[in-house]
């Protein structure tokens, strides 16, 4: 069985699958490839060896060779004129006025058989390109032309810039390699600031990093009791008023006469909220389990909180 491997045609772009054929003893991750693709011949680097046979299920291409140093040299050559072409691709777009439509880079193939147009819009509504392509046709007359439209996360990624942590590359386009799904309960269970300031990068959508702690602390809120829930604790019964998962702890409340205090997740027990109410004891006070005057709470001079 011939190897598989995983291509990549941008630094953090997606891996796509092809069949090493011949040259599976000749190229190592790291190597360039030529590859022919539906937007015709292209260079890409060797990500790695994909073990599992089922990796990129159909029909797979197979490369056809190892890229040569003149191949690299006119990949070269043509990228040099992306600049360029783009300014022209933004002066034919300006005399048909698209708007809300922003152009803001191409791309050519390996050897120049194959231009493509990366836009943007503003709204989801399609818009018609066929002017523009007639123009570029002109133009272009060797090249296959191609639009492809991106969306804002595509876009942050392609322009970079610095991030808002002080990264001198937003995380888009230094080591993401794909974009997961990111929700507003993220921002939630981390006790992050719910302003769309704070929590929206440069493409208007939730920031990508809202997602890299979100599992540790879903996990240790998961072994914690919520707000306003009662527990038990060295102190008294109270109920919870802020949940700190990070120190593993939450800060109690038990009433304007004994404040609030902190305890860690193992000096506190839930009590039961349709539990009936603690007896008294002799001298009148609500047994809260504590131990009441002669328990716990007794030795160190405070009372327990009475009960509502």
């Amino acid at each position: 069985m011939s190897a598989i491997i995983g291509v990549r045609f941008q630094k953090l772009g997606k891996v796509y699958h092809f069949d090493a054929g011949t040259h599976a003893d000749s190229i190592h991750p790291g190597d360039y490839v030529v590859v022919t693709t539906a937007r015709g011949k292209q260079i890409g680097q060797v990500a790695c060896f994909v073990c599992d046979p089922r990796a990129g299920e159909g029909e797979r291409r197979t490369i056809d060779r190892p890229a040569s140093a003149q191949d690299l040299l006119v990949q070269q050559a043509w990228k040099e004129r992306e600049e360029e072409t783009l300014a022209i691709v933004r002066e034919c777009a300006r005399k048909h006025n698209f708007p809300g439509v922003r152009f803001f880079a191409v791309e050519f193939g390996y050897d120049g058989s194959h231009l493509t147009v990366i836009f943007s819009t503003e709204s989801d509504e399609k818009v018609d390109l066929k002017p523009l392509r007639s123009d570029l046709a002109h133009r272009f007359t060797r090249q296959q032309i191609e639009f492809r439209q991106v969306g804002p996360r595509d876009v942050a990624r392609l322009l970079s810039g610095l991030g808002a942590c002080g990264l001198a590359q937003r995380c888009c386009s230094q080591f993401l390699g794909e974009f997961n799904p990111i929700s507003i309960k993220m921002a939630k269970a981390q006790g992050i600031s719910l302003n769309p300031g704070e929590i929206t990068g440069i493409c208007g959508r939730l920031r990508c990093c809202l997602i890299y702690e979100y599992d540790q602390y879903a996990d240790a809120r998961q072994k914690l009791p919520k707000r306003g829930k009662r527990v038990q604790t060295p102190r008294g019964i109270g109920r919870v008023a802020e949940v700190f998962p990070l120190r593993d702890g939450v800060l109690v409340d038990f009433g304007d006469e004994m404040g609030t205090a902190e305890f860690r997740r193992e000096e506190i027990q839930p009590v039961d909220e349709s539990a009936s109410p603690a007896p008294q004891t002799d001298n009148g006070e609500r047994d809260d389990g504590s131990g009441g005057a002669n328990g716990r709470n007794g030795r160190n001079g405070n009372p327990g909180r009475p009960q509502r």
